[in-house]
């Protein structure tokens, strides 16, 4: 499969087509995942759900935005409960870690490969509550519950996987039962994706806490990156 450096890293969207969505024009996937994820939502509204993206592909910038407003304190860090961290008194390297848990560094996201789609069901939502993407919202009690528990039984039949509920021992990445993969064109690029890779991404980019982060690369691709 070909597949260049700035596709795997955010910085193109050649690969892509649009997704289209009552709710925005700007979700990007590519044509053999896009394709599956429409077959998937026909399903889902013969079961009385209303399947949408909150979040398809997401460029190279968009997730630098995100990392560095962390990093810098302009953003919430929160724990495996929800409940916002106070980074202030901690190391560059234990910060990165914190934020590691839940967001990829910039260049690193599954989200740059245009198979990847994080759900929700905009009719469950309660009115006025704004989307949280916290896992609290997915499981028992939880307004997507019976919408999570469906997909679970009924991904595998589109070839869609939900990668961040049972990573691979050693990984420390946080549960999201909102995130699923197109698992065929997934799993080659994971294979494709380096260190070296992402440093070339890097280049004459502003990426908070770069020097710490490159320090702890290696460990950061064993711990953080799936």
């Amino acid at each position: 499969m070909g597949f260049g450096a700035e596709n795997l890293t955010g910085k193109s969207r050649s690969h892509l087509l649009n997704l289209p969505c009552p709710l925005s024009n700007n979700h990007f996937l590519q044509p053999q995942a896009l394709k599956a994820f429409q077959a998937l939502q026909k399903s889902a509204v013969k079961n009385g759900f209303n399947l949408q993206p909150a979040s398809t592909f997401r460029d190279f910038a968009r997730q630098q935005l995100i990392w560095n407003g962390k990093f810098n304190g302009e953003r919430k860090v929160h724990d495996d409960q929800g409940n916002p961290l106070d980074l202030t008194a901690l190391s560059c390297w234990e910060k990165a870690q914190a934020i590691l848990r839940w967001s990829a560094l910039p260049g690193a996201s599954r989200h740059h490969w245009g198979t990847e789609i994080d759900f929700f069901d905009p009719d469950l939502l309660p009115q006025h509550q704004q989307l949280q993407l916290e896992p609290w919202e997915y499981e028992q009690d939880g307004y997507f519950f019976e919408l999570s528990r469906f997909l679970q039984q009924n991904l595998p039949q589109f070839d869609f996987v939900l990668p961040f509920m049972q990573t691979p021992k050693g990984k420390e990445i946080g549960r999201e039962p909102w995130h699923i993969s197109y698992l065929p064109l997934a799993e080659k690029l994971e294979k494709q994706f380096t260190p070296e890779i992402l440093l070339n991404a890097w280049e004459n980019e502003d990426i908070a806490g770069r020097q710490t982060l490159i320090a702890h690369l290696p460990e950061i691709f064993e711990r953080f990156i799936y």
